[in-house]
């Protein structure tokens, strides 16, 4: 997946504080060079440079100390525009070529592109590239950049035309969206149970769901690692009474529901059910008909090996919560509930899905169905499944982190969007997550991190400390199917 990428530092400058969107995508590489590739459309503000009082600005990529950019830039505008490039220069150096400064002490040189068109194309090299309009009337721009950053990319916020700042806060665009996702019908003690399938341990048995639910079930290798204890079943049915099964017959029959909390877990080992010739085909509705059955050598008894998420979204006495405002906005709280609707007649339900970074600083949406211990499941909206504190040493969980400090934002704990150690396609992708708390020992030093090694080499640095997430002295583990909420 591509990662669409708006990065909104506020924090800028004399005589008042202005907001200006400030826009970077998933660095590629390691090092002093790194990829930049994004597509975004802006809206300009007031120039804050000395002299432009006047004039409006979209500034595209922000200088910083030491900083190079350097690539191509097409663009399509509302109003006639200019492209801006800044030059970083000492004041010596300042003599008599075009210059632009916030403060009069810190000095860029100035050129500007006078095409005054709406749309244009070209290469740029230098400290800093917008768009800019010589009149007051403010501009909206559709932008392309492709190139390349020498220096210090992973410093994002306008370091050198700071006269005055607040503390940074990041602002993802589509940091919150919705992912409808198809249930099942399934049966608990003759009862109905409504259901999804997010992720399988098998690919090839992922990819055959996929086909049949006509929604990506994510192939989770890990899973084949959960212990016993962590697990329910689910009876899959190959052949029998036409119904709603899966596979075209009846009801998937489960052994438990988050009502059995102790009981309850997502993850399900698959057991498929046969009848055998010649015996009389009847509707199963609760595991212990099946044992019966199987004992009395009426069905073949499949246990594969095949684990599946299967969160329960409705069943008997209980279903998920629902958002009490169905509005999905960049800035949501991001608890009481992680549903803003269950459609029984459709058979869909919609969660919100929330924007992170996968370990390379790849986009990731994820949702979120079911957690322990119990404090943080009913903070966030969610099942309470202590079974899953069993996967807490297990390689069916994986490790995600979390910040509780730093660049305030969009993840769980009011700050920075967390970072996974896997992402969809990698073969040590799971959905059960081990959560891990990112701490900044100085908090005016939080810079904003996208990947796993970033966090590996300011931990080595001393400059953030990693812990192990134990709310009320408890094992936390988070059920966060990944997905694509855009297929």
């Amino acid at each position: 997946m591509k990662k669409l990428v708006a990065i909104t530092v506020i924090g800028v400058l004399a005589l008042g504080i202005i907001s200006i969107s400030t826009f970077s995508d998933q660095f590629a590489d390691a090092g002093s060079r790194k990829k930049i590739h994004f597509t975004q459309t802006i809206q300009s503000s007031q120039d804050p440079g000395q002299g432009h009082e006047n004039h409006q600005l979209s500034l595209i990529l922000s200088p910083n100390e030491g900083t190079i950019y350097d690539g191509s830039i097409t663009y399509t505008s509302s109003e006639p525009v200019q492209l801006v490039i800044l030059h970083e220069i000492s004041p010596q150096e300042a003599k008599g070529q075009p210059t632009w400064s916030v403060d009069g002490k810190t000095i860029y040189g100035l050129s500007l592109i006078d095409s005054e068109k709406k749309a244009g194309s070209f290469e740029f090299t230098g400290a800093a590239v917008g768009l800019h309009s010589s009149n007051s009337k403010q501009f909206t721009s559709t932008i392309s950049v492709d190139g390349w950053i020498r220096g210090q990319p992973t410093e994002v916020i306008m370091q050198k035309i700071e006269f005055e700042k607040e503390e940074p806060s990041l602002l993802l665009a589509k940091a919150n969206v919705p992912a409808t996702i198809p249930m099942h019908k399934g049966i608990f003690e003759g009862k109905e149970v409504l259901y999804i399938i997010t992720d399988g341990s098998d690919e090839e048995y992922s990819n055959f769901l996929t086909e049949k639910q006509g929604w990506k079930v994510e192939p989770a290798p890990p899973l084949a690692e959960t212990p016993e204890d962590a697990l329910e079943q689910i009876y899959i049915f190959k052949n029998g009474v036409e119904g709603e099964g899966i596979l075209g017959y009846q009801a998937e029959v489960f052994s438990s529901t988050p009502v059995q909390e102790s009981k309850y877990s997502a993850l399900s080992s698959l057991i498929e059910i046969t009848w055998k010739p010649g015996q009389k085909e009847t509707i199963f509705e609760t595991e212990e008909e099946i044992l019966e059955a199987k004992e009395k050598e009426r069905i073949e008894f499949n246990e594969t090996g095949i684990v599946l998420n299967t969160p329960q979204i409705v069943w008997p006495e209980g279903q998920m919560q629902v958002r009490p405002d169905s509005t999905i906005t960049d800035d949501m709280p991001y608890g009481g509930g992680q549903i803003t609707e269950i459609n029984s007649e459709e058979m869909t339900v919609t969660f919100v899905a929330h924007r992170g970074w996968g370990p390379d600083g790849r986009t990731i949406y994820y949702i979120v169905t079911d957690a322990t211990p119990s404090g943080p499941a009913q903070t966030m909206g969610v099942i309470s499944s202590p079974s899953s504190s069993n996967l807490i040493t297990s390689l069916a969980a994986v490790d995600l982190f979390q910040f509780k400090n730093g660049i305030t934002g969009t993840g769980p704990l009011g700050f920075q969007p967390g970072i996974a150690s896997a992402a969809l396609g990698d073969k040590n992708y799971s959905p059960m997550w081990r959560i891990y708390l990112v701490e900044w020992n100085d908090s005016n030093n939080a810079k904003l991190l996208e990947t796993k090694s970033d966090i590996d080499s300011f931990r080595d640095d001393n400059m953030i400390s990693v812990s192990i997430a134990r709310p009320t002295n408890s094992d936390h583990i988070v059920n966060c199917p990944f997905v694509d909420p855009f297929q």
